[in-house]
């Protein structure tokens, strides 16, 4: 494993049903409520301004949280580099509300966003702990925001995943995988969860490496299935105008 610096990051699991599980994923879910309730009665252009802001925050995150483990000297490339599948949408997020043609990166992030998001807070694991409580505060506002911000576009700005964007983020996250795989070798890294299966009991992962991986790509097409048919049902229901 290759490092800059002696790290002094340690995974920290949220095991689920504890006191703190409990706390952080119900404060989660209303910031969530609060988030997407609100919108339905605000104007247009305050929508924007909401949306512009969170893209702001989550980008400040993606510059600083690098900078930040650096600058502690604790930065490892095998942990640290924003190679997560949440780490990536995260940074689409961020742009997504700043680009004139949005649809391609929407294709996107609305699948990875809602189910990483989903995943973040409800089987949180923290692999750049350091024990503060930025480190822990960010954790939860990127996983938050990644869930929010699709949602919020899909039900205030006419955005909604094209009829082939099902196919498209299959293959991309499978590109990835193939792209990552000895990429982690490489450095001893664990990004995506490729190396090894997550720490945290996610009743997602089933077996060991590599067997894991392979339900990871049979959940992946149900999810994205799933997600698919619920924006359509979304979408008929709130029509607006596009960014």
């Amino acid at each position: 494993m290759y490092f800059l610096s002696e790290t002094v990051t340690y995974n920290h699991v949220v095991d689920i049903m504890s006191a703190e599980w409990t706390r952080n994923t119900l404060i989660s879910i209303a910031v969530i409520v609060v988030f997407l309730l609100s919108a339905r009665r605000i104007k247009l252009k305050q929508k924007t301004a909401l949306l512009n802001t969170m893209g702001c925050v989550l980008f400040l995150t993606c510059i600083y949280n690098p900078l930040h483990t650096y600058m502690s000297g604790n930065f490892s490339l095998a942990v640290d580099l924003p190679l997560h599948l949440c780490g990536i949408s995260a940074f689409i997020c961020s742009i997504i509300p700043f680009v004139k043609n949005k649809q391609g990166l929407f294709d996107f992030v609305f699948y990875t966003g809602i189910i990483g998001g989903v995943m973040g807070i409800l089987t949180p694991q923290m692999s750049d702990y350091d024990g503060s409580f930025y480190v822990y505060f960010v954790y939860y506002i990127r996983h938050v925001f990644i869930f929010i911000i699709p949602i919020f576009m899909l039900q205030n700005f006419g955005l909604k995943p094209r009829k082939k964007s099902m196919v498209r983020t299959f293959l991309i996250l499978n590109l990835l995988l193939v792209v990552l795989m000895p990429f982690n070798f490489y450095i001893g890294g664990n990004y995506m969860y490729l190396a090894e299966p997550p720490q945290v009991n996610n009743p997602l992962v089933i077996g060991e490496w590599p067997y894991y991986i392979f339900w990871f790509e049979v959940f992946v097409v149900l999810l994205l299935v799933l997600l698919y048919n619920l924006s359509k049902i979304s979408f008929k229901k709130n029509v607006s105008p596009t960014v």
